[in-house]
């Protein structure tokens, strides 16, 4: 069984820096394209950035200039460095990986449980 796991979220005051790691646990032969995506209380989830398994990158324009994805794929672990953090950030950041190949199978659509940011002002 695969798992995406998230971490590294936290308070953090308006101008400040996070990284959060998004780690997939289990046994994997490959993970193809890994997402963070966002859903702050009242608003849909969207999309923040992507990696591809080559390491071709794409960011929402809100983020582009002061967020940075990254991947390693030796630890099955992607990141998101978020610089320059605004208040509108906050949200609960979430990890999706669209296909993870396993020994016994292919798996589609991996979510991970999300990891709270907070942005104070």
């Amino acid at each position: 069984q695969v798992h995406l796991v998230e971490s590294g979220g936290g308070l953090v005051q308006a101008g400040g820096s996070l990284i959060l790691s998004c780690a997939a646990s289990g046994s994997i032969f490959s993970i193809n394209t890994v997402g963070w995506y966002r859903q702050a209380p009242g608003k849909q989830r969207e999309l923040v950035a992507t990696i591809t398994s080559t390491g071709s990158t794409n960011y929402a324009d809100s983020v582009k200039g002061r967020f940075t994805i990254s991947r390693d794929n030796a630890k099955n672990t992607v990141y998101l460095q978020m610089n320059s953090l605004k208040p509108e950030d906050t949200a609960v950041y979430y990890c999706n990986a669209d296909r993870v190949r396993t020994p016994s199978q292919l798996m589609f659509n991996l979510w991970g449980q999300g990891t709270q940011v907070t942005v104070s002002s």
